[in-house]
This record gives structure tokens, sequence and C-alpha cells, in this order.
């Protein structure tokens, strides 16, 4: 006789990977937190009465290929705090603070050891960010992943008062794109770096130019930009935010313009991070191919009025947080 255990997939290891990582979920719950863990749904009692018009703003993401270097380097502390910061991003460029978010972790064979450590990283970032871990779904499915692959998924949900919805606001020719720098490659263009630089470091091994192995340096977190925007986020001079993911600095920053707009890049204005100058000389990629993937040491690009640089730049200096004049909009 056949049972569910022999064709794959075991409750009872499901169970006991659930009671671990119960400790991490429940350190980010807050007041308007509801449900415990292992409810059918999260329930949040929504701080209406701190907004006049309140919308919810979501999202939804994965980590990509970034999986395939945790996997190779048994290394899966870092790519749940990448998916949860990627997330917060996404809606902050919206003008939304998040409020909770909702994490799905899919397997062929379930590694509770595994399972635990990217929870630990869901849970660190949501900690960090101040929003709830509510609830999640973990998967066993054999024959469909590979039994030393998982995949990640992540659901963000924020709040914005309507009339600080930076859609709401419009960018004109002569705004400034300011710079903040990005922590690597954050969670795109893997695919192209895992086949240049696999191809001629090997995991484990240091790499004198980056001064890292090369898992350490393709594994860096994420960076959340809450933390240095949530103060001057409804600032009337910050006309809006590109977070630059897949497409690179022109299609993100392109997605947040008026119509008619485009945008000028000094790209000699800052210095490209290392490892994406080992990915362009060892793949012999163009600068064009290089600018499409990755953000190339820029993780998000502010909008704002050209008056009011030296308001951002008080900001700015005062959390010692680095920036670039990278250029400005211009008319199409």
């Amino acid at each position: 006789m056949t049972d569910y255990k022999e064709a794959g997939v075991d409750i009872d290891v499901a169970n006991e990977g659930l009671s671990r990582i119960k400790k991490h979920v429940k350190s980010t719950f807050n007041k308007y937190t509801l449900s415990d863990i292992g409810s059918f749904g999260g329930c949040f009692n929504l701080p209406i009465s701190n907004y006049k018009d309140p919308v919810l703003i979501s999202s939804v993401d994965g980590v990509g290929t970034k999986l395939i270097l945790a996997s190779l380097s048994n290394k899966h502390d870092t790519v749940g705090q990448c998916l949860v910061n990627h997330c917060v991003n996404d809606i902050l460029v919206i003008g939304a603070k998040p409020l909770f978010f909702l994490d799905y972790f899919a397997a062929g064979k379930l590694n509770n050891d595994v399972l635990e450590d990217v929870v630990k990283g869901f849970a660190k970032a949501c900690r960090e960010n101040s929003c709830v871990l509510i609830g999640g779904e973990t998967a066993e499915m054999p024959d469909f992943y590979d039994n030393n692959k998982y995949d990640l998924s992540g659901t963000i949900v924020g709040i914005a008062d309507k009339e600080n919805m930076l859609p709401n606001r419009k960018t004109k020719p002569g705004n400034l794109l300011i710079g903040l720098k990005s922590n690597g490659l954050h969670t795109n263009g893997y695919s192209l770096a895992r086949k240049v630089l696999l191809s001629k470091y090997k995991i484990g091994e240091h790499i004198e130019r980056l001064n890292s192995t090369i898992e350490d340096e393709l594994l860096k977190v994420h960076r959340s930009y809450l933390p240095i925007l949530s103060d001057i986020l409804y600032k009337p001079w910050l006309k809006s935010l590109s977070h630059i993911t897949g497409g690179g600095i022109i299609e993100n920053t392109h997605r947040v313009l008026n119509p008619g707009q485009d945008i000028s890049i000094d790209w000699s204005a800052w210095e490209w991070p290392e490892v994406f100058k080992m990915i362009q000389e060892d793949g012999n990629i163009s600068n064009e191919d290089m600018i499409r993937p990755f953000n190339l040491g820029i993780g998000l690009i502010l909008v704002i009025e050209k008056n009011n640089l030296s308001d951002l730049e008080v900001h700015l200096k005062a959390l010692n947080e680095d920036y670039f004049v990278i250029g400005e909009v211009i008319e199409k």
C-alpha cells in the first residue's frame, strides 16, 4: 500500500517546520495583528483612524534565480530579506508604508533547516520595516521541483492617504534625478551574472577584487529604502520615486514620468561597483546590455524639484546616506 509519505509529501515534517518558524513569525506581530499562526487567513485590524482617505496598496514578487546561488552555497538567510525589502520598495514608490506581508515557500522536498533560515530572513526584514509577517504557505511538491531547489514569492499590503500617493504628483522638465546606492545586484540580472561569473569563479572561492567570496557578494541583501525616505515621503518637492529593478535605470524611471517627458542621465556621475565591472569585463558585455538588466549601483532614484536639492542633502547627510545627482527630467 502506498501512502502520502511514500508519494513524496511528509505532513509530519511540514508540521515540524511550522512549529520551528512560529517564534520568528510572532516576533513581527504588533497591536493590529488579530490572527495567530496556523489560521486559514491572516487578520489585521486596519488603523483607519490614522488616515483621512486611506488607500490599500499591494504588490507581489519573487526572488528569481538568486535562489540558485542560495542553494549552491547553502546560504539561505538573506533571500527572505531580499523578498520583503523588494516588495517594500515597490509600494514605497507609490507613497505607501507597509502593513503586512505574506510568503509562499515551495520545494520538491521540504528541508526544515532551509525553511527556518528563509523565514528568519522574512521576519528580520519585516521587523526592520515595521511590517507584520501575517501568514504564509509552505508546499512540498515532489516531481515538480528538484529536491534540492525551492521557490519563494511574497505579497505585501501597505497603506497611504490618497492625497499623498506619489502618482498624483506631476514631474516636469528640470526636475533632478538623485540616485541612492544599491547593495550590489539586489534581485535582478542573476541569470546573466551567473552565466558569466560562475563560468570563471567557484562557490567558496575568495575573489581578491571583491574582497569576498562570489556567493557573499551575490547574496547581499536587497536594500529597503523605507528607513531613508520615511520622513520625507510626503514632502511636496519629492515628485516621484523609481525602484531600479529589471529594466534598469532608464526603463524603470520612465514608468514614473508624466507623458511627453524623458530623462537625461550622466553616466559618469557615479562609479559602478566592482561586481558590475567584473560582469562586463569577464562576459565581454556592451554598455547597452549592462544597462537593461542591472541597477549598476543605483537602487532607487528620487525625482525632486531642483530648488530643493539642499533640503534633500541635509536629510541624507544626517543619515550618512551617499547620493548622486545623476541627471534630470527633459522634454521628449
